[in-house]
């Protein structure tokens, strides 16, 4: 039986140079996990493996972080990936509409990548910017004190932008 192996992905040298101080550290394997994302945009299985080799760690162990935390990604996003504040102040103040109405606009359920790749929506805690519930946040710029009446014009812009 064939040996699965990370052959088909590349890291960068930095980030090898990154996981090899890392490679003795304790909790090496979520900060290892987190730069690779960081590189990669998510962490499909070729890198998980890839990780499991160089830190010397069961793909297991790697899978059980990967599934646990839910800021990892296993799937790809999409290039503008909405990521829809749901911590308190955000859900008392429409956060579940603001998803409702990403979906209805973009046609693809919560978690999925629309058919063009552009576009995925995704629920996350709290971001911290309480004062201006409900929000989301797109390539690191926040949108704030959202009406549903402004969420199609944020979508036509980034769509505008490709």
């Amino acid at each position: 039986m064939a040996v699965e192996t990370a052959e088909e992905i590349k890291f960068s040298p930095e980030l090898l140079a990154f996981i090899e101080s890392w490679k003795k550290k304790p909790g090496n394997l979520i900060m290892v996990l987190h730069k690779v994302q960081e590189e990669l945009g998510f962490l499909p299985r070729q890198a998980a493996i890839k990780v499991s080799e160089l830190l010397e760690v069961p793909l297991a162990k790697v899978y059980g972080v990967l599934t646990f935390y839910h800021y990892f990604k296993r799937t790809k996003p999409g290039k503008y990936n909405i990521q829809v504040c749901m911590g308190t102040a955000c859900y008392l103040k429409g956060g579940d509409d603001l998803i409702s109405e990403l979906e209805k606009l973009l046609g693809v359920p919560l978690n999925e990548v629309t058919e063009d790749g552009l576009f995925s929506v995704e629920s996350v805690r709290c971001v911290g910017c309480c004062g201006l519930a409900p929000l989301f946040v797109v390539g690191g710029e926040v949108y704030g004190k959202l009406a549903l009446e402004q969420v199609a014009g944020i979508v036509e812009d980034l769509r505008k932008q490709g």
